[in-house]
Protein backbone atom coordinates (compact mmCIF):
# COMPACT_ATOMS: atom_id res chain seq x y z
CA UNK A 1 0.00 0.00 0.00
CA UNK A 2 1.37 3.58 -1.08
CA UNK A 3 0.16 7.00 0.91
CA UNK A 4 0.43 10.20 -1.10
CA UNK A 5 1.27 13.08 1.84
CA UNK A 6 0.23 16.39 0.17
CA UNK A 7 0.75 19.73 1.79
CA UNK A 8 -2.45 21.94 2.05
CA UNK A 9 -2.13 25.24 0.14
CA UNK A 10 1.51 24.99 0.68
CA UNK A 11 3.11 28.47 0.30
CA UNK A 12 0.04 30.20 2.15
CA UNK A 13 0.25 27.64 5.32
CA UNK A 14 4.09 28.61 5.21
CA UNK A 15 3.18 32.77 5.39
CA UNK A 16 0.47 31.73 8.20
CA UNK A 17 2.81 29.38 10.14
CA UNK A 18 4.19 32.03 11.76
CA UNK A 19 1.57 34.82 11.59
CA UNK A 20 -1.06 32.90 13.52
CA UNK A 21 -3.53 36.00 13.11
CA UNK A 22 -3.95 35.15 9.19
CA UNK A 23 -5.89 32.19 9.92
CA UNK A 24 -9.33 32.31 8.37
CA UNK A 25 -7.99 34.93 6.31
CA UNK A 26 -7.45 34.68 2.60
CA UNK A 27 -3.56 34.68 1.34
CA UNK A 28 -2.30 34.52 -1.97
CA UNK A 29 1.41 33.98 -2.80
CA UNK A 30 2.84 36.01 -6.08
CA UNK A 31 5.61 33.91 -8.64
CA UNK A 32 8.98 35.18 -9.20
CA UNK A 33 8.72 39.12 -9.47
CA UNK A 34 5.65 39.41 -8.04
CA UNK A 35 3.97 38.84 -11.40
CA UNK A 36 1.11 36.62 -11.06
CA UNK A 37 -0.77 33.83 -8.25
CA UNK A 38 0.71 30.90 -7.79
CA UNK A 39 -0.35 29.64 -4.30
CA UNK A 40 -3.97 30.78 -2.99
CA UNK A 41 -5.74 29.04 0.42
CA UNK A 42 -8.70 28.32 0.61
CA UNK A 43 -10.47 31.85 1.45
CA UNK A 44 -8.35 32.98 -1.43
CA UNK A 45 -10.25 29.97 -3.58
CA UNK A 46 -13.50 30.68 -2.38
CA UNK A 47 -13.07 34.84 -3.46
CA UNK A 48 -13.00 33.44 -7.30
CA UNK A 49 -9.26 33.86 -7.36
CA UNK A 50 -7.38 31.62 -10.13
CA UNK A 51 -3.87 30.53 -10.07
CA UNK A 52 -1.82 32.30 -12.53
CA UNK A 53 -4.12 35.14 -12.14
CA UNK A 54 -1.91 38.17 -12.99
CA UNK A 55 -1.65 40.19 -9.72
CA UNK A 56 -1.82 43.69 -11.05
CA UNK A 57 -5.46 42.89 -12.36
CA UNK A 58 -6.39 41.67 -9.02
CA UNK A 59 -6.00 45.31 -7.11
CA UNK A 60 -9.50 46.01 -6.44
CA UNK A 61 -10.47 42.36 -5.90
CA UNK A 62 -7.55 42.18 -3.33
CA UNK A 63 -7.95 45.88 -1.62
CA UNK A 64 -12.06 45.08 -1.23
CA UNK A 65 -11.70 41.32 0.79
CA UNK A 66 -8.76 42.10 2.54
CA UNK A 67 -6.34 39.88 0.57
CA UNK A 68 -2.83 39.17 1.99
CA UNK A 69 -0.31 38.91 -0.34
CA UNK A 70 3.26 37.37 -0.22
CA UNK A 71 6.04 37.55 -2.62
CA UNK A 72 7.71 34.20 -2.93
CA UNK A 73 9.71 33.10 -0.07
CA UNK A 74 11.53 30.08 -1.29
CA UNK A 75 14.14 30.02 0.95
CA UNK A 76 11.49 29.62 3.92
CA UNK A 77 9.74 27.29 1.97
CA UNK A 78 12.48 24.70 1.07
CA UNK A 79 13.23 24.78 4.94
CA UNK A 80 10.27 23.98 5.75
CA UNK A 81 9.67 20.88 3.51
CA UNK A 82 12.56 19.56 4.71
CA UNK A 83 11.45 19.43 7.91
CA UNK A 84 7.86 17.89 6.89
CA UNK A 85 10.07 15.29 5.02
CA UNK A 86 12.48 14.14 7.74
CA UNK A 87 8.77 13.94 10.22
CA UNK A 88 7.12 12.04 7.51
CA UNK A 89 10.35 9.72 7.15
CA UNK A 90 9.76 8.50 10.81
CA UNK A 91 6.47 6.70 9.62
CA UNK A 92 8.26 4.62 6.53
CA UNK A 93 11.87 3.23 5.56
CA UNK A 94 10.77 3.48 2.38
CA UNK A 95 9.92 7.24 1.44
CA UNK A 96 10.09 9.38 -2.23
CA UNK A 97 9.97 12.97 -2.08
CA UNK A 98 7.79 13.99 -4.96
CA UNK A 99 8.11 17.35 -5.04
CA UNK A 100 8.20 20.09 -2.07
CA UNK A 101 4.66 19.56 -0.53
CA UNK A 102 4.49 16.11 -1.69
CA UNK A 103 5.74 12.43 -0.76
CA UNK A 104 4.90 9.09 -1.40
CA UNK A 105 5.40 6.16 1.52
CA UNK A 106 5.49 2.65 1.22
CA UNK A 107 2.91 1.50 4.08
CA UNK A 108 3.23 -2.75 2.96
CA UNK A 109 2.82 -4.24 6.50
CA UNK A 110 1.43 -1.57 8.19
CA UNK A 111 -1.47 -2.63 10.41
CA UNK A 112 -4.74 -0.83 10.89
CA UNK A 113 -3.88 1.94 7.81
CA UNK A 114 -6.68 4.25 9.16
CA UNK A 115 -5.39 5.57 12.55
CA UNK A 116 -1.67 5.23 10.95
CA UNK A 117 -2.82 7.60 8.37
CA UNK A 118 -4.86 10.12 10.37
CA UNK A 119 -1.46 9.87 13.21
CA UNK A 120 0.77 10.80 10.44
CA UNK A 121 -1.31 13.89 9.69
CA UNK A 122 -1.56 15.10 13.05
CA UNK A 123 2.03 14.06 13.50
CA UNK A 124 3.06 16.47 11.10
CA UNK A 125 0.56 19.30 11.98
CA UNK A 126 2.09 19.14 15.36
CA UNK A 127 5.87 19.14 14.38
CA UNK A 128 5.43 21.80 11.80
CA UNK A 129 2.27 23.00 11.68
CA UNK A 130 1.27 22.71 8.25
CA UNK A 131 -1.50 20.89 7.45
CA UNK A 132 -1.76 17.70 5.27
CA UNK A 133 -4.06 15.02 3.65
CA UNK A 134 -3.21 11.47 3.23
CA UNK A 135 -4.73 9.15 0.74
CA UNK A 136 -3.95 5.55 1.19
CA UNK A 137 -4.39 2.97 -2.08
CA UNK A 138 -2.33 -0.25 -3.76
CA UNK A 139 -1.01 2.18 -6.10
CA UNK A 140 0.51 5.85 -6.45
CA UNK A 141 -1.89 7.02 -9.00
CA UNK A 142 -4.79 5.53 -6.98
CA UNK A 143 -3.24 7.22 -4.18
CA UNK A 144 -3.00 10.23 -6.04
CA UNK A 145 -7.10 10.16 -6.34
CA UNK A 146 -7.38 8.65 -2.71
CA UNK A 147 -5.66 12.29 -1.42
CA UNK A 148 -7.72 14.40 -4.12
CA UNK A 149 -10.70 13.30 -2.44
CA UNK A 150 -9.46 13.29 0.99
CA UNK A 151 -9.00 17.03 0.36
CA UNK A 152 -12.54 17.49 -1.19
CA UNK A 153 -14.81 15.30 0.69
CA UNK A 154 -13.19 13.53 3.88
CA UNK A 155 -13.55 16.00 7.15
CA UNK A 156 -10.28 14.14 9.16
CA UNK A 157 -8.00 14.77 5.51
CA UNK A 158 -7.92 10.71 5.49
CA UNK A 159 -9.04 8.19 2.55
CA UNK A 160 -7.86 4.62 2.17
CA UNK A 161 -9.18 3.04 -1.18
CA UNK A 162 -9.18 -0.45 0.78
CA UNK A 163 -11.81 -1.50 -0.81
CA UNK A 164 -14.11 -1.97 -4.27
CA UNK A 165 -16.88 -0.03 -3.32
CA UNK A 166 -14.45 2.95 -2.36
CA UNK A 167 -12.60 2.78 -4.92
CA UNK A 168 -15.54 2.91 -7.20
CA UNK A 169 -16.88 5.40 -5.29
CA UNK A 170 -13.37 7.99 -5.41
CA UNK A 171 -12.59 7.12 -9.14
CA UNK A 172 -16.22 8.01 -10.05
CA UNK A 173 -16.00 11.48 -8.43
CA UNK A 174 -12.51 11.83 -10.16
CA UNK A 175 -12.67 14.43 -13.17
CA UNK A 176 -10.49 13.13 -16.28
CA UNK A 177 -8.27 15.90 -16.13
CA UNK A 178 -7.48 15.27 -12.43
CA UNK A 179 -5.94 12.46 -12.85
CA UNK A 180 -2.38 11.90 -12.53
CA UNK A 181 -0.63 11.85 -15.77
CA UNK A 182 -3.53 13.01 -18.22
CA UNK A 183 -2.88 16.15 -18.79
CA UNK A 184 -5.25 18.99 -20.37
CA UNK A 185 -4.54 18.11 -24.07
CA UNK A 186 -5.19 14.46 -23.48
CA UNK A 187 -8.65 15.32 -21.15
CA UNK A 188 -9.69 17.09 -24.06
CA UNK A 189 -9.47 14.18 -26.35
CA UNK A 190 -10.82 11.46 -24.07
CA UNK A 191 -13.80 13.76 -23.73
CA UNK A 192 -14.35 13.53 -27.34
CA UNK A 193 -14.67 9.66 -26.73
CA UNK A 194 -17.02 10.68 -23.58
CA UNK A 195 -14.83 9.71 -20.71
CA UNK A 196 -15.23 12.31 -18.19
CA UNK A 197 -14.19 10.33 -14.92
CA UNK A 198 -11.79 8.19 -13.94
CA UNK A 199 -13.90 5.49 -13.57
CA UNK A 200 -14.82 5.47 -16.71
CA UNK A 201 -11.23 5.61 -18.23
CA UNK A 202 -10.25 2.60 -15.75
CA UNK A 203 -12.85 0.50 -17.71
CA UNK A 204 -11.72 0.85 -21.18
CA UNK A 205 -10.67 -1.58 -23.24
CA UNK A 206 -7.01 -2.20 -22.80
CA UNK A 207 -5.99 -2.86 -26.35
CA UNK A 208 -8.14 -0.10 -27.37
CA UNK A 209 -5.69 2.24 -24.95
CA UNK A 210 -2.69 0.38 -26.41
CA UNK A 211 -3.60 1.44 -29.56
CA UNK A 212 -4.54 5.23 -28.87
CA UNK A 213 -2.20 5.80 -26.20
CA UNK A 214 0.59 2.96 -26.20
CA UNK A 215 2.11 1.68 -23.04
CA UNK A 216 1.74 4.43 -21.27
CA UNK A 217 -2.08 4.47 -21.08
CA UNK A 218 -2.51 0.79 -20.13
CA UNK A 219 -0.02 1.18 -17.29
CA UNK A 220 -2.58 4.19 -16.40
CA UNK A 221 -5.18 1.74 -16.39
CA UNK A 222 -3.78 -0.98 -14.31
CA UNK A 223 -2.60 1.64 -11.20
CA UNK A 224 -6.37 3.36 -11.59
CA UNK A 225 -7.12 -0.81 -11.10
CA UNK A 226 -4.85 -1.41 -7.81
CA UNK A 227 -2.29 -3.12 -9.87
CA UNK A 228 0.76 -1.57 -8.68
CA UNK A 229 3.46 -0.17 -12.27
CA UNK A 230 5.13 2.33 -10.21
CA UNK A 231 7.77 1.70 -7.71
CA UNK A 232 9.35 4.34 -5.36
CA UNK A 233 11.57 5.95 -6.36
CA UNK A 234 13.45 6.58 -3.13
CA UNK A 235 16.89 7.91 -4.93
CA UNK A 236 16.16 10.67 -7.39
CA UNK A 237 17.15 10.58 -10.87
CA UNK A 238 19.87 12.72 -11.91
CA UNK A 239 18.39 15.80 -14.17
CA UNK A 240 19.05 15.39 -17.88
CA UNK A 241 19.32 19.12 -17.64
CA UNK A 242 19.15 22.05 -15.38
CA UNK A 243 17.70 25.39 -16.19
CA UNK A 244 18.73 28.91 -13.96
CA UNK A 245 16.41 31.56 -15.00
CA UNK A 246 15.01 35.02 -13.46
CA UNK A 247 13.17 37.63 -14.79
CA UNK A 248 14.77 41.13 -13.50
CA UNK A 249 12.81 43.37 -11.06
CA UNK A 250 12.95 46.53 -13.88
CA UNK A 251 14.17 46.92 -17.06
CA UNK A 252 18.14 46.55 -17.82
CA UNK A 253 20.60 47.59 -20.70
CA UNK A 254 23.56 47.64 -19.10
CA UNK A 255 25.82 44.93 -20.13
CA UNK A 256 27.56 44.41 -16.92
CA UNK A 257 24.79 44.31 -14.86
CA UNK A 258 23.19 41.66 -16.98
CA UNK A 259 26.86 39.84 -16.68
CA UNK A 260 26.78 39.28 -12.94
CA UNK A 261 23.06 37.71 -13.34
CA UNK A 262 24.38 34.95 -15.80
CA UNK A 263 27.51 34.35 -13.67
CA UNK A 264 24.90 34.01 -10.57
CA UNK A 265 22.71 31.64 -12.68
CA UNK A 266 25.71 29.89 -13.89
CA UNK A 267 26.73 29.68 -9.83
CA UNK A 268 23.49 28.04 -9.43
CA UNK A 269 23.62 25.16 -12.12
CA UNK A 270 26.70 24.27 -11.25
CA UNK A 271 26.40 23.82 -7.39
CA UNK A 272 23.42 21.86 -8.74
CA UNK A 273 25.58 19.73 -10.84
CA UNK A 274 27.73 19.34 -7.94
CA UNK A 275 25.11 18.33 -5.80
CA UNK A 276 23.86 15.36 -7.94
CA UNK A 277 27.58 14.36 -8.90
CA UNK A 278 27.46 15.60 -12.77
CA UNK A 279 28.92 17.21 -15.45
CA UNK A 280 27.84 19.15 -18.27
CA UNK A 281 28.61 19.55 -22.00
CA UNK A 282 27.20 22.15 -23.07
CA UNK A 283 26.22 25.30 -21.57
CA UNK A 284 23.35 27.82 -23.02
CA UNK A 285 23.13 31.51 -22.38
CA UNK A 286 19.79 33.22 -23.20
CA UNK A 287 18.06 36.92 -22.76
CA UNK A 288 15.51 38.41 -24.12
CA UNK A 289 13.25 41.43 -23.51
CA UNK A 290 9.52 42.32 -22.64
CA UNK A 291 7.62 40.74 -25.44
CA UNK A 292 4.31 42.25 -23.16
CA UNK A 293 5.95 45.62 -24.06
CA UNK A 294 4.79 46.10 -27.63
CA UNK A 295 6.32 49.16 -28.07
CA UNK A 296 9.62 48.66 -27.22
CA UNK A 297 12.07 46.88 -29.55
CA UNK A 298 12.13 42.86 -29.13
CA UNK A 299 14.93 40.96 -29.42
CA UNK A 300 15.33 37.00 -28.05
CA UNK A 301 19.21 35.86 -28.20
CA UNK A 302 20.84 32.56 -27.58
CA UNK A 303 23.68 30.94 -28.13
CA UNK A 304 24.66 27.25 -27.22
CA UNK A 305 28.57 26.27 -26.22
CA UNK A 306 29.69 22.74 -26.58
CA UNK A 307 32.45 22.02 -24.20
CA UNK A 308 36.03 19.94 -24.54
CA UNK A 309 35.66 18.42 -21.34
CA UNK A 310 32.07 18.14 -19.18
CA UNK A 311 32.86 19.91 -16.12
CA UNK A 312 30.96 21.00 -13.28
CA UNK A 313 33.55 23.56 -11.99
CA UNK A 314 32.05 27.23 -11.40
CA UNK A 315 34.76 29.13 -13.13
CA UNK A 316 35.14 27.19 -16.13
CA UNK A 317 31.19 27.48 -16.77
CA UNK A 318 31.47 30.94 -16.08
CA UNK A 319 34.13 31.25 -18.74
CA UNK A 320 32.21 29.50 -21.49
CA UNK A 321 29.16 31.24 -20.32
CA UNK A 322 30.52 35.31 -20.84
CA UNK A 323 31.73 33.79 -24.11
CA UNK A 324 28.02 32.73 -25.19
CA UNK A 325 27.01 36.22 -23.48
CA UNK A 326 28.91 38.66 -25.09
CA UNK A 327 28.20 36.87 -28.45
CA UNK A 328 24.53 37.48 -28.36
CA UNK A 329 24.20 40.71 -25.92
CA UNK A 330 22.91 43.52 -28.18
CA UNK A 331 22.83 47.16 -27.10
CA UNK A 332 20.34 49.72 -27.37
CA UNK A 333 17.36 46.62 -25.97
CA UNK A 334 16.05 46.83 -22.84
CA UNK A 335 16.44 43.54 -21.50
CA UNK A 336 13.69 41.84 -18.79
CA UNK A 337 15.21 38.35 -18.25
CA UNK A 338 17.96 36.30 -18.80
CA UNK A 339 18.70 32.14 -18.02
CA UNK A 340 21.61 29.51 -18.09
CA UNK A 341 21.13 25.75 -19.15
CA UNK A 342 23.86 23.39 -18.86
CA UNK A 343 22.63 19.65 -20.72
CA UNK A 344 24.73 17.11 -22.24
CA UNK A 345 25.34 15.55 -18.61
CA UNK A 346 26.92 12.92 -17.67
CA UNK A 347 27.89 11.15 -13.54
CA UNK A 348 31.97 12.56 -12.48
CA UNK A 349 33.02 9.19 -12.88
CA UNK A 350 32.09 8.99 -16.75
CA UNK A 351 33.74 11.83 -17.87
CA UNK A 352 35.53 11.39 -21.22
CA UNK A 353 38.45 14.13 -21.58
CA UNK A 354 39.46 15.93 -24.85
CA UNK A 355 43.24 16.27 -25.95
CA UNK A 356 42.01 19.52 -26.58
CA UNK A 357 41.18 20.26 -22.69
CA UNK A 358 43.29 23.41 -21.61
CA UNK A 359 43.17 22.64 -17.86
CA UNK A 360 45.67 20.01 -17.02
CA UNK A 361 45.18 19.99 -12.89
CA UNK A 362 41.50 19.30 -12.69
CA UNK A 363 42.09 17.74 -9.29
CA UNK A 364 42.83 21.01 -8.44
CA UNK A 365 40.16 22.84 -8.93
CA UNK A 366 38.05 20.24 -7.68
CA UNK A 367 39.25 21.04 -4.62
CA UNK A 368 38.50 24.39 -4.90
CA UNK A 369 34.78 23.94 -5.73
CA UNK A 370 34.76 21.64 -2.77
CA UNK A 371 35.64 23.95 -0.43
CA UNK A 372 33.79 26.54 -1.71
CA UNK A 373 30.56 24.60 -0.97
CA UNK A 374 31.70 23.75 2.35
CA UNK A 375 32.39 27.41 3.43
CA UNK A 376 29.11 28.06 1.76
CA UNK A 377 26.80 25.48 3.66
CA UNK A 378 28.37 26.59 6.89
CA UNK A 379 27.86 30.12 6.38
CA UNK A 380 25.35 30.94 4.13
CA UNK A 381 24.75 30.98 0.31
CA UNK A 382 27.53 32.60 -1.86
CA UNK A 383 29.57 34.26 1.00
CA UNK A 384 32.50 32.42 -1.18
CA UNK A 385 31.85 33.86 -4.73
CA UNK A 386 33.54 34.29 -8.13
CA UNK A 387 34.04 37.64 -8.36
CA UNK A 388 32.33 37.98 -11.82
CA UNK A 389 28.87 37.31 -10.04
CA UNK A 390 29.36 41.02 -8.32
CA UNK A 391 27.81 42.13 -5.36
CA UNK A 392 25.21 44.80 -6.85
CA UNK A 393 22.51 42.96 -7.91
CA UNK A 394 20.83 45.80 -9.34
CA UNK A 395 19.22 42.98 -11.56
CA UNK A 396 17.35 41.09 -8.80
CA UNK A 397 13.78 40.30 -8.25
CA UNK A 398 11.13 42.69 -7.33
CA UNK A 399 9.45 41.62 -4.06
CA UNK A 400 8.22 43.98 -2.07
CA UNK A 401 5.56 41.41 -0.56
CA UNK A 402 8.66 39.34 1.04
CA UNK A 403 8.09 37.71 4.50
CA UNK A 404 10.67 37.32 6.57
CA UNK A 405 12.96 34.09 6.42
CA UNK A 406 12.08 32.89 10.14
CA UNK A 407 14.35 29.76 10.01
CA UNK A 408 17.20 30.34 8.17
CA UNK A 409 18.61 33.90 8.74
CA UNK A 410 19.54 34.36 12.35
CA UNK A 411 18.45 38.40 11.86
CA UNK A 412 15.11 37.85 10.96
CA UNK A 413 14.39 35.25 13.47
CA UNK A 414 10.51 35.15 15.23
CA UNK A 415 10.77 37.24 18.27
CA UNK A 416 8.13 36.71 21.02
CA UNK A 417 7.63 39.17 23.96
CA UNK A 418 5.06 39.16 27.00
Amino acid sequence: MFALVDCNNFYASCERLFQPKLEGKPIVVLSNNDGCVIARSNEAKALGIKMGAVAFELEDLIEKNGVHVFSSNYTLYGDISSRVMRTLNEFSPNIEVYSIDESFLDLSGFPNLPEYALTIRNTVKQHTGIPTCVGVAASKTLAKAANKYAKKNAPNGVCIIDTEEMRKQVLTWLEISDVWGIGGRLSKWLLTYNVKTAWEFANLEKEWVRTKMGVVGVRMIQELNGVSCLELEEVPPRKKEICTSRSFGAMISDRSVIGEAICTHVTRCAEKLRKQESSAGQITVFIHTNSFRSNDPQYYGTLSIPLNTATNDTTELIKFAMLAFNRVFKQGYNYKKAGVIVSEIVPETQIQQSIFDTRQDRSKYNKLMDTMDSINKKMGRDKVRVAAAGFGRKWRLKQERKSLCYTTNINEILIVRN
